[in-house]
């Protein structure tokens, strides 16, 4: 039985004088060092655990510096999913990552005219870039195209009717629904056509003294297959024009170069948009752009002044940081032949199947020694999807790894597997499929940062399943 005179702990100051805890001072502060010895006295004084001075020191410091790891950290992506909403999309060149430095570190011209020494307006960093690109008169940027959005209809259909097929009310990831987005700008939506069928006079019969504007949006993350009818952009915007309306293309994922010439599904681009007629498109810089979050409105000079003029404008501006990411991304555009090298976006979705098959089989041993005998190891051909609702149905020709139990293992098995993975420092995270964990080798690029804490890998025992 114990005696009261066997459970011992040191008192908070002795364990504050360790070299330790002077340590853990100097790191995370003396407030913070004292509130964790604190805590982990009071935890072994609830389990009566006697416990040596240093011990509990460490396991204060050890509390600190697990409390001070950053919440957002790195991961590998094996998902299959290269735009990876979830996992931060778009993955930023190293000119972008420099320029966001550099505006970090020390005041920019941000608002500032450094010619004239008067107010400057922020957009016109990259206004000139994309009406370069683009063609566009103008152009006006906010933090995402949901924002972006809001902000035309706001501006154009305020209390007034944003027509719109039935079959282009999309809802995007977060469960967002075009119809919320249009009640929340004060649109009223007045929708035309069916599901799978909208014709001209669908919109003709829509028409009237409380519309506000057209709107096609584009279907990115699904598509209608089988007896269908659309009415082009072209149609629509000419339309439009006969009635003295404004037509706003969303083209939401929206790219400034031909895919297809990398061997890719074609992507209706910014310039197809404008060039069909339409008087604003709105698009992302995080998804196919491969930039920085943003919102991206192009098209007439009065319309975009206008939607500079929305006080909404203000709350959803971007910041200096993407802003000088934005334009370090649009620059490489001038030069397209060289985007697969330099933007890892495109770069990632160029990666050949033999490639990856290779990488497949030199990593195959590594994880078989990793994982022990008790799991099955096979390299295999699978399908990447481009992601973030960009060419839902398109998939990249791409290789990876099936890791399954042996021998009939408990259910919870290949999820133990995949929890095991995600545990390691620089978490992996791949996708379960029939049985198998999956890592899709697209996205991995560093090699050597997979494998170098492959020994750290903690796969527990498999149980057999009754």
């Amino acid at each position: 039985m114990e005696r009261p005179e066997d459970f011992r702990l040191p008192s908070v100051d002795q364990v504050l004088r360790s070299t330790v805890c002077e340590l853990a001072s100097a790191r995370h502060g003396r407030t913070a060092t004292t509130d964790a010895v604190r805590a982990v006295l009071a935890r072994l004084r609830d389990d009566r655990a006697s416990v040596p001075l240093d011990a509990v020191a460490q396991r204060a410091l050890a509390a600190l510096e697990d409390a001070d790891q950053p919440s957002q950290r790195p991961v590998i992506n094996l998902t299959g999913t290269v735009l990876h909403t979830n996992l931060g999309r778009a993955l930023l060149p190293d000119e972008a990552v420099q320029a966001v430095s550099r505006a970090m570190r020390q005041p920019t011209n941000l608002e500032y005219d450094v010619e004239s020494g008067r107010r400057g307006e922020r957009d016109d960093h990259v206004r000139g870039l994309i009406r370069e690109l683009t063609g566009a008169e103008d152009a006006v940027l906010v933090n995402n195209n949901a924002a972006a959005v809001m902000l035309v209809l706001n501006t154009l259909a305020k209390d007034r009717e944003a027509v719109v097929s039935r079959g282009e009310l999309i809802e995007i990831g977060g469960a967002f629904r075009m119809p919320d987005i249009m009640a929340r700008a004060g649109a009223r939506l007045r929708e035309v056509g069916t599901t799978n069928r909208t014709h001209l006079r669908d919109y003709a019969d829509a028409i009237g003294p409380e519309t506000g504007l057209l709107m096609k949006v584009h279907t990115s993350n699904y598509v209608v297959k089988g007896f269908t009818a659309e009415v082009s952009a072209t149609e629509l915007a000419g339309f439009a024009s006969q009635h003295g309306l404004p037509f706003v293309d969303d083209l939401g994922s929206g790219t400034l170069v031909d895919l297809a010439r990398w061997g890719l599904q074609h992507e209706r681009t910014v310039q197809d948009a404008l060039g069909a007629g339409a008087d604003l498109v709105t698009f992302s810089g995080d998804k196919l752009l491969g930039g920085p979050q943003a919102g991206i409105v192009a098209g007439r000079k009065d319309l975009v002044a206008r939607l500079a003029k929305n006080p909404l404008k203000r709350a959803l501006r971007l910041d200096k940081l993407r802003l000088a990411a934005l334009e370090a991304v649009l620059k490489l555009y001038r030069d397209p032949d060289s985007l697969p090298k330099r933007l890892p976006t495109l770069r990632l979705f160029t990666r050949t199947q033999i490639e990856l098959r290779a990488l497949a089989e030199r990593l195959e041993p590594k994880l078989a020694g990793a994982l022990g005998s008790g799991w099955a190891i096979k390299p295999l051909d699978l399908g990447s999807q481009i992601g973030s609702g960009a060419l839902p149905l398109e998939t990249m020709p791409s290789a990876g790894l099936s890791m399954r139990p042996a021998e009939r293992a408990s259910g919870r098995a290949v999820e133990d597997l995949a929890a095991a993975f995600r545990a390691l420092p620089l978490p992996v995270i791949g996708r379960i499929k029939e049985g198998a964990l999956l890592f899709d080798l697209r996205c991995l690029e560093d090699e050597a940062a997979f494998t170098n804490q492959l020994n750290g890998l903690r796969v527990g025992e498999l149980h057999a399943s009754s």
